[in-house]
């Protein structure tokens, strides 16, 4: 029979109590932690899939900063489109509730004051930066997104800016004159009335689109089917009374003008009208005189208008267009073409990335594991172009008050302006830019969702595997305090235990 001594079971119990001592703290550390264990390896077979899940939740929460940042940007966005919305309502109702036509010292109306005013806002508006990137730029998002208004109006040196465009526009659509058609004497003996444009394949002026005649007797040719574009009114006989024939013109800007000449007794005859002559060969050089009155006044009036809207439109393209002239200084009255500006001799009004990809495009963003979003914009899509056109163009006239025209040629302007401004069927509209990008924003709150959703779902599945219950963890906590107090307790008394405390005393 073997004896074990108090000495071999107080090794044995500290053992024991060691290990006791190693749950404690490594439940105390759960505890603290709320993690069951502090590395991979702690969580056995299930580290893998901790590892996936964390893994997961890294990238969410990547798509989720993200989604952050690009909603901040598109809400920034709206706002700025909405400015611009506003702007372009503003001017068109200061037009339509404009008073007595009436110019101040530069030459201006009060209506042309504020369009400058306006202008400077849209260039501000248009070169929002959200953080460091500039919000119209597209891709190129560290450069500004338009020039400064005064480049746009003025130029820069040798760069010409819209104020100098159109001006060579006007000379180039034969402002003043006859709108670049030619209507001849008609030649003694003869009774034909001829107008044709002055070149073939021209951009400039009027344009014939088409000629009716209720004549009585004449032969009327036109002005499809020669080159230029001509038309030919032969008088076989003198007209009656109230005949008449209409020209149809179509003027730069791509809108339309009727000159209506009816025949009369009268003598003088009165405005848009001819006096039917002795004979038709009278009649005729009536007719011709009438006509070229008539060509002649919208060339003072309308034609202005529709010169500087075009020549706006054509400066705001991309590359901007300018008048092709020849010589020195360039004959701009003479020139049959447009051609594309360069930075040389023009303000490049958009400064910002430029290509064939569509604006919305240009920026794109992944916020969820499959889900992208489109949220690019570029201050040169054709609605915020139309924008910045019109009110510019209003900005950039001047007229003279000695002019008898002035009035006839501004109210020209600032109505096709605020059809403009209007919108027209077919194009795009600051509100179709706004559409898009509350699309983009939908797209970003749903990925929000998805992604708080999928999250959450991740973190309870990655609890059930690294995480602890606290209630459960402090039970257990209490429990090995209890065993090791009482173990230790046990562990102390067993040391103080001795043989000579049995045996009895030696007596003599």
């Amino acid at each position: 029979m073997s004896i074990t001594g108090p000495g071999s079971l107080t090794a044995a119990t500290l053992t024991a109590q060691n290990n006791l001592f190693n749950q404690l703290n490594t439940l105390s550390e759960q505890l603290a932690t709320s993690e069951a264990a502090q590395t991979y390896s702690g969580l056995g077979s299930q580290a893998g899939l901790a590892l996936a899940l964390n893994a997961q939740l890294s990238a969410l929460n990547g798509y989720s900063s993200t989604a952050t940042a690009v909603g901040t940007t598109l809400s920034i966005a709206q706002s700025v489109l909405g400015e611009l919305s506003d702007i372009s309502s503003s001017v068109a109702q200061s037009i339509s509730d404009q008073g007595t036509f009436s110019l101040d010292g530069d030459g201006q109306t009060s209506i042309q004051e504020s369009a400058a005013s306006y202008l400077d806002q849209i260039i501000s508006l248009l070169n929002t930066q959200v953080g460091s990137n500039y919000l119209f730029s597209g891709s190129a998002t560290n450069e500004p997104s338009v020039a400064s208004t005064d480049e746009i109006l003025n130029g820069n040196g040798e760069q010409a800016g819209l104020t100098q465009v159109i001006a060579d526009r006007a000379q180039a659509d034969g402002v003043g004159a006859l709108g670049r058609l030619e209507i001849p004497t008609v030649a003694s003996g003869s009774s034909t009335v001829s107008i044709s444009q002055d070149a073939a394949n021209s951009p400039f002026g009027f344009q014939l689109t088409s000629v009716s005649s209720s004549l009585t007797g004449a032969t009327v040719t036109g002005p499809s089917g020669s080159s230029p574009p001509s038309i030919s009114i032969e008088l076989g006989s003198n007209p009656n009374a109230g005949d008449s024939i209409s020209f149809d013109l179509t003027l730069p800007d791509g809108s339309s003008q009727t000159i209506t000449l009816q025949a009369t007794t009268s003598s003088p005859p009165g405005t848009n009208q001819f006096t039917i002559g002795s004979d038709a060969d009278a009649t005729a050089s009536n007719l011709q005189a009438a006509l070229t009155s008539a060509v002649s006044n919208l060339a003072d009036t309308a034609l202005p208008a529709a010169s500087a809207i075009a020549a706006a439109n054509n400066f705001f393209s991309i590359p901007p267009q300018i008048v092709d002239a020849t010589g020195s200084p360039p004959d701009y009255a003479t020139a049959t073409s447009l051609t594309d500006g360069t930075s040389a001799n023009t303000v490049m009004w958009y400064t910002g990335g430029n290509s064939s990809t569509p604006a919305l495009q240009t920026a794109t963003a992944q916020v969820g594991p499959s889900l992208t979003v489109d949220y690019g914009l570029q201050a040169n899509e054709p609605a915020i172009v139309s924008l910045l056109a019109n009110v510019a163009v209003l900005a950039a006239t001047t007229y003279s008050a000695s002019d008898s025209n002035a009035q006839a040629s501004y109210d020209a302007l600032s109505q096709s302006v605020e059809a403009n401004l209007g919108g027209q069927s077919g194009t795009q509209s600051i509100s179709d830019i706004e559409a898009q990008i509350a699309n983009a924003q939908t797209t970003v709150q749903n990925a929000t969702t998805i992604n708080t959703q999928t999250q959450n779902t991740l973190e309870n599945m990655l609890q059930g595997i690294d995480g602890v219950n606290e209630n459960q963890i402090g039970e257990q906590i209490l429990t090995l305090q209890n065993t090791l107090s009482a173990s230790m307790s046990a562990t102390a008394r067993l040391a103080q235990l001795s043989l000579v405390n049995y045996l009895a005393p030696v007596t003599g």
